[in-house]
């Protein structure tokens, strides 16, 4: 064989093992989900009878409630609905969970997997229960730290271990924990647009009512009616009032039997689409709290059954807003610029002071 044949025999034998290299296997690959056990076989079924959640860390406890069969509470938010997408997520997450690769056993290297007691100060692990009626465990675990996989398609992984053992394993699959309660409630009340707001009366206590309407026409602003007689008006302000339902949200809830401070008054406002919506306000220091109501068709329906029975406390901005005073609307003076020195008054000399007589010469 010549010395040419020799070399293309030799190019091609290392194609081919080329090939065999990229079509074998990569036997360090993860094994596939069904080829690993589930860390709670059987879970789907006895969640039935799930009462409670629990997300315990070493700065607090969260629980989640069930209240109805497809509803759950946050006791800690005056039994505030949670978003059920939260719930559903967690659940599932939980009963697809599959225990892939065991890890350490030693008790003094879990911490390195954020697996150490979750009840230590300053431990980043957390134990997730899920209870029953009487308060006994379905399931139980102490989740860690996440694994981020750079590769597309790959499932989540997150390492773990049962609260009575120190083995602790890489599981495949999704829990997401979230120790604020504000993360696990739709904090959003509405977002209605600014030219829907046709008009507004403000009723606040001890004071005479401000009345403000737009014109005829959709892009006109808020006019304030009443009183007849006002001070030049900030237009910023005016329009801050038809904003004021455009991506409300609140910052913390309770009942509405349990609204805390005193009453400020209430502005009731003239939507487009028949929409009416009243909003009674209570300040309590320096925080504002609001119960709405709406009045019209369905869609007021949709947002009492949202709004009714509860006061939630409101971003303070909030109030020139809901409950304007007239003074609110006024046009600010424009202050000097910074470092500019006020202007000093005008000195008068005697040579520039018209029919002033000489002084009298002395005798």
């Amino acid at each position: 064989m010549t010395r040419r044949g020799l070399l293309l025999l030799g190019g091609a034998a290392a194609v081919a093992v080329g090939g065999a290299i990229l079509l074998t296997p990569d036997q360090a690959t993860p094994p596939s989900p069904s080829t690993s056990d589930l860390a709670f076989p059987g879970l789907a079924q006895r969640l039935a009878q799930a009462a409670a959640i629990e997300v315990k860390r070493h700065d607090g406890t969260l629980q989640v409630r069930r209240a109805a069969p497809d509803v759950w509470v946050l006791p800690a938010k005056a039994d505030y609905p949670v978003r059920p997408e939260r719930v559903r997520e967690l659940l599932v997450g939980l009963t697809e969970l599959r225990l892939t690769e065991p890890r350490t056993a030693n008790p003094e290297m879990l911490d390195r997997l954020g697996l150490d007691d979750p009840t230590r100060e300053g431990a980043t692990s957390s134990l997730l229960r899920i209870l029953d009626a009487q308060g006994a465990a379905i399931a139980e675990l102490v989740v860690g730290r996440r694994r981020v996989r750079t590769q597309g398609n790959v499932p989540e992984t997150v390492y773990v271990r049962r609260p009575s053992e120190s083995q602790a394993w890489l599981a495949e699959g999704r829990l997401p924990l979230d120790g604020d309660p504000n993360l696990w409630i739709d904090r959003d009340l509405a977002n209605i647009p600014r030219d829907r707001v046709r008009g507004v009366t403000v009723n606040r206590q001890g004071e005479a009512p401000l009345i403000l309407r737009r014109g005829t026409d959709t892009d006109a602003p808020l006019a304030v009616l009443e009183p007849t007689t006002t001070p030049e008006l900030d237009e910023i302000s005016l329009d801050e009032v038809a904003r004021g339902f455009e991506f409300l949200t609140f910052l913390d809830v309770r009942k509405a039997a349990e609204i805390p401070g005193e009453r400020l008054g209430e502005g009731r406002f003239e939507l487009t689409d028949n929409l009416r919506i009243t909003v009674t306000a209570h300040k309590d220091g320096e925080t504002l709290w609001g119960m709405l109501s709406a009045e019209g068709d369905e869609e007021a329906a949709r947002l009492n059954a949202r709004w009714q029975g509860w006061a939630y406390q409101l971003g303070q901005w909030k109030e020139k807003s809901f409950v304007p005073r007239l003074e609110d609307l006024r046009k600010q003076e424009a202050s000097a610029p910074a470092g500019t020195a006020p202007e000093a008054p005008a000195v008068t000399t005697p040579s520039e002071t018209p029919d002033t007589p000489p002084p009298a010469a002395p005798q």
